[in-house]
């Protein structure tokens, strides 16, 4: 949902002109989207977009978890999950994406990407297992 928010901010600024999700039900899949009533398709392409996201942090799980307590291992998964769009779903759905010469949107998204990352990624300072020592502690007294 924050990297959402952060796209939403892009496209108000001009950054991005169409988001990843929509483009794929737009170009991609139109025929999805044809079944969804006009005044619900927007709420249903920020669904799929947090779906896509859900999916991915669901995948980030399956990391090995010595390699996800790194501090660069999330950042650096978001922007696979980028690239992963970039140099192949995009061009294998033929979408516009594929085709335009986009730095300034290419970079908006790889950074809300990262910020996925981010999110996603656990940094080690999040341990629980301090917060649990310092319950058996209170119990004793």
């Amino acid at each position: 949902m924050a990297m959402s928010g952060m796209r939403q901010v892009a496209v108000g600024l001009g950054m991005i002109e169409r988001t990843p999700p929509e483009a794929i039900l737009r170009e991609g899949v139109p025929s999805l989207l044809h079944e969804v009533p006009a005044h619900r398709r927007t709420a249903f392409i920020e669904l799929a977009h947090w779906g896509y996201g859900a999916a991915a942090g669901a995948a980030f799980g399956l990391v090995p978890a010595r390699v996800r307590g790194a501090r660069l291992t999330g950042p650096v998964y978001g922007v696979l999950a980028w690239g992963l769009f970039e140099l192949a779903l995009a061009p294998a759905l033929d979408l516009a994406h594929a085709h335009r010469v986009r730095p300034q949107e290419r970079l908006a998204l790889l950074v809300d990407h990262a910020v996925f990352g981010l999110i996603v990624g656990a940094p080690p300072e999040a341990d629980i297992t301090e917060a649990e020592q310092g319950t058996d502690d209170q119990d004793r007294s």
